[in-house]
């Protein structure tokens, strides 16, 4: 039998039916004669508004595309299982880490940000990385991507950013001057964009790379004590990357490589596995730290917060459906249970309302009771809506309060009180430290190697934006480093020889 199981699972589903087929019915289970032929009047008549499995099959076709998502359109999934290996109950109360050797259900959805639903798996891009744990208290998603880091500080910015990677509005095509524009102008994003153009911009498929939730969360404890952290899954296959040649290549091969890879390795029993750290920060450290550890353009240093282990993530079902599982599949950074909180990171405050109510719009008001988005057990006062599933909680009364044994709150799960004592106003973020982390990235953290790697992938993008727009680039990243402007400002100006040379050519 071939490795490549996505090529065999029609044949792998026929062998399950034992090589035999159902009726076929149209939905509401009217049994069909003819699925070949409409009902005409003669032959060569006109079709009839009475044929009732054309209608049936028509009106569901033009119905059964639902909105792509705004943001991290093309992505796969899978299934699997958390499995607590340390204790971890000293900062959180959360009762997925409650006991060691505990297992909790999982759906993971890997991710490109800024293509679309039919666009390629090695494009450079960020990757997201979103889990779905099936608590029960509730259903807690963990929302990142594969770099600890993002380009943004504040969500005021966010949709003009994702505006910038995807298409101009008059050409339809991307554009480099959109996407160097607004990076130039926003130079906190020199962190982040040093490593989407560095090697780990094109990930060799979903399972040899990290996740992050890359914000900073707040864990509380059984005694309401209080810490903040991240959450860290590093890969138990190793890292490894495309080369860039490599990654473009196969956009035309293979398009759909990282999804493949993941549905093969699972299928054949490879399961592949992360491991689950925290970095802890006191409430006290978080105060008087040199930077604002709320900032997610910002790492945390693992020398001053080093990596706890907490459990293992492994995943070992493929989707049975990919449309019910993946592509309905809903996460929120918003989906939290007790003992992990919001922290004030301004990028998450705004995600959670952003992700719950695109998931209203794009799946209905009812999208958390499709059954891959549904937790344990809801009880509350909402009811009715589109495509309300089950059964809309019976007879229960949907008024709060009430005497008629409706649900109750409880006070065991209330949020510790935040302290809040500054004004509110519009706080300037754009010049708070935007460099250093980056120049540390630069010298300490890359290769020469990939140093070199990160100045060609760099160039040969930013070589297609205005020439004020690439000086403005030089800048930023001479702040970063000198030897990383000066580096990046010589390979633009061998590009642009060559570019030239090219052209004189071909008259």
């Amino acid at each position: 039998m071939s490795e490549n199981k996505a090529a065999q699972q029609l044949i792998e589903y026929k062998s399950q039916q034992n090589n035999s087929s159902e009726l076929l019915t149209t939905a509401h289970g009217l049994p069909i004669g003819d699925k070949f032929n409409s009902l005409t009047a003669g032959p060569r008549g006109p079709i009839l508004l009475q044929d009732t499995p054309l209608i049936d099959e028509m009106a569901h076709f033009d119905r059964e595309r639902i909105p792509e998502r705004a943001v991290h359109a093309k992505g796969a999934g899978a299934f699997g299982y958390f499995e607590v290996t340390h204790d971890v109950s000293k900062y959180t109360k959360a009762v997925v880490f409650n006991k060691i050797g505990k297992q909790t259900p999982v759906a993971i959805r890997f991710s490109t940000v800024g293509g679309e639903s039919g666009s390629a798996d090695t494009v450079r891009d960020p990757r997201g990385y979103a889990v779905k744990f099936y608590t029960e208290e509730g259903n807690w998603d963990v929302v990142g991507n594969n770099t600890p880091i993002f380009f943004i500080r504040d969500p005021i910015l966010f949709p003009s950013f994702i505006h910038t990677q995807k298409r101009n509005p008059v050409t339809h095509l991307k554009d480099a001057n959109m996407f160097w524009d607004f990076i130039t102008l926003r130079p906190e994003s020199v962190h982040q964009v040093s490593f989407l153009f560095g090697d780990r911009g094109t990930p060799d498929g979903y399972r040899h790379m990290n996740g992050y939730g890359s914000h900073t969360f707040k864990l509380v404890n059984s005694e309401n004590q209080v810490h903040y952290c991240k959450f860290h899954f590093k890969t138990d296959q190793g890292i490894k990357n495309l080369p860039a040649s490599r990654a473009a290549a196969l956009a035309g091969e293979n398009p759909d490589y990282a999804t493949q890879d993941l549905y093969n390795a699972i299928a054949n029993g490879n399961f592949p596995s992360w491991t689950l750290y925290l970095q802890i920060m006191t409430v006290e450290q978080a105060e008087t730290n040199k930077f604002n550890p709320f900032d997610v353009t910002k790492v945390w240093s693992h020398k001053e917060f080093p990596l706890i282990p907490v459990g293992r993530l492994v995943l070992n079902r493929n989707p049975r459906n990919y449309f019910a599982e993946v592509e309905q599949i809903a996460f929120a950074p918003s989906h939290l249970i007790p003992g992990i909180e919001a922290s004030p990171d301004k990028m998450l405050q705004g995600r959670l309302f952003s992700y719950a109510d695109t998931h209203r719009h794009r799946l209905g008001p009812n999208y958390l009771q499709l059954p891959v988005n549904c937790p344990y057990k809801a009880r509350n006062y909402q009811r009715d809506g589109p495509l309300a599933y089950g059964d809309n909680q019976n007879g229960a009364p949907n008024y709060f309060p009430n005497s008629f044994s409706g649900p109750m709150h409880h006070a065991a799960y209330l949020e510790p009180p935040i302290k809040i004592t500054d004004e509110a106003k519009r706080y300037d973020s754009a010049n708070e430290d935007n460099f250093s982390q980056c120049g540390t990235f630069w010298r300490e953290t890359l290769t020469d190697q990939a140093r070199q790697n990160l100045i060609e992938n760099m160039s040969g993008h930013l070589i297609d934006a205005e020439e004020f727009i690439q000086q403005r680039a030089v800048n930023n990243f001479s702040k970063v480093d000198p030897e990383y402007g000066r580096r990046l400002q010589e390979a633009l100006n061998k590009l642009k020889v060559a570019r030239s040379s090219a052209s004189r050519s071909n008259l």
